[in-house]
């Protein structure tokens, strides 16, 4: 089998390449700049599965397919001095999340705290953003998303929780923050994809059938989650005995936090399609917590301290065989000094996504080096 030809591009051109995408498919102007950077910005951290990976299939054709509304209405329904709820109305995630955020930090930079939920959304983008926003302005960050079906629990075969990450972020005195932005699952549907356009089977224990039965047959996988006969196993994997139900628990923590508290939808009421068949709405919810330091403590000394922790960990005794440690934030740093000059990886699947998306748009300004 012939390698793969990766090309690299450059961040700018890709980012506004993706603007010009969202306004061709009626994004506004200023909501499809906020939409890019967030891709954009997964792509600088070395997560690829939720960069302009996901323009296309995410996004893009769900626009087309009337499932999502490119125009966001951001309704706040009921709010109090720390608090918030918003209807999103479908429309995207990314402006809602980026704008509730914004609410929670502003309120705890009056109160000490605040909190946002949203109901009635789509995919917000990698939740890491979220915390990066608050820990830029000296505070705590803590956000989460339900999605459509895709978890098992624990003694189960049935997807019924999505891969509901639970993501912190808080600031150091390091050139990075403190990131921790994981799926609740072993692994997320998107990286999954990624394994699918390199052409490789996943890893046994990521998924199981109907039976109980680990599964590494990639492309067959992302049919099988959405017709519900295959599903992610969660953090720990399967059965108790390497505490699956731990991810299990956590999913379900993310899960009401993301639907009860904004009489939002759950579970099956995220799937994508109707009682048909027919895709629908994907209802999704989401919750943003900013955490004022200032309220506590001096931010210096937090980041000082929240530094020194980082430091230590990194710095003590390594395995055998194993050259350092890392600590969540790092590994998504050092992507960036390695993509800073280089730009962002576009293997052949993206290269044809990219062509259709140029030619459908007719962006033909655009001169990639692939073409």
């Amino acid at each position: 089998m012939a390698e793969e030809k990766v090309y690299w591009v450059d961040f700018d051109i890709m980012e506004k390449f993706m603007t010009d995408v969202f306004k061709g498919v009626g994004v506004p102007s200023e909501d499809a700049k906020i939409c890019a950077d967030i891709l954009i910005t997964s792509d600088k951290r070395g997560i690829d599965s939720h960069g302009v990976g996901r323009l296309k299939p995410i996004y893009y054709d769900r626009i087309r397919l009337g499932v999502q509304n490119p125009v966001t209405n951001f309704e706040v329904v009921r709010e109090g001095l720390t608090t918030a709820v918003v209807d999103g109305h479908h429309g995207m995630g990314h402006v809602i999340g980026k704008k509730a955020m914004a609410m929670a930090i502003e309120k705890a930079k009056k109160y000490g705290m605040g909190m946002v939920v949203v109901r009635n959304s789509t995919h917000y983008g990698i939740a890491g953003y979220y915390g990066i926003m608050a820990a830029n302005e000296d505070m705590i960050g803590i956000t989460g998303t339900n999605a459509r079906p895709s978890i098992a629990p624990t003694f189960g075969v049935e997807n019924m929780l999505g891969t509901n990450p639970l993501t912190f972020g808080m600031p150091t005195d390091e050139e990075f923050p403190f990131v921790l932005d994981c799926a609740t699952s072993i692994t997320q549907r998107g990286k999954i994809e990624v394994y699918d356009r390199e052409g490789k089977e996943i890893p046994a224990g990521w998924v199981i059938d109907a039976g109980g039965n680990t599964r590494t047959d990639t492309h067959e996988i992302l049919k099988d989650l959405v017709k519900g006969t295959a599903a992610l196993t969660p953090l720990g994997g399967i059965g108790e005995k390497t505490a699956g139900y731990k991810g299990y628990g956590y999913a379900t923590v993310v899960e009401i936090l993301s639907s009860a508290l904004q009489a939002g939808s759950f579970l099956k009421g995220l799937t994508g399609f109707d009682d048909k068949g027919k895709p629908t709405t994907y209802n999704l919810g989401h919750f943003f917590i900013a955490i004022d330091i200032n309220a506590f403590i001096q931010p210096e000394n937090f980041k000082k301290a929240a530094g020194n922790i980082l430091r230590e960990l990194r710095a003590s005794k390594k395995a055998p065989g194993n050259e350092r440690i890392y600590t969540a934030g790092e590994k998504e740093y050092l992507s960036w000094l390695d993509r800073k000059d280089r730009g962002v990886p576009i293997n052949e699947a993206l290269q044809k996504d990219i062509a259709d998306l140029k030619r459908e748009l007719n962006l033909t300004w655009y001169k990639f080096p692939f073409e």
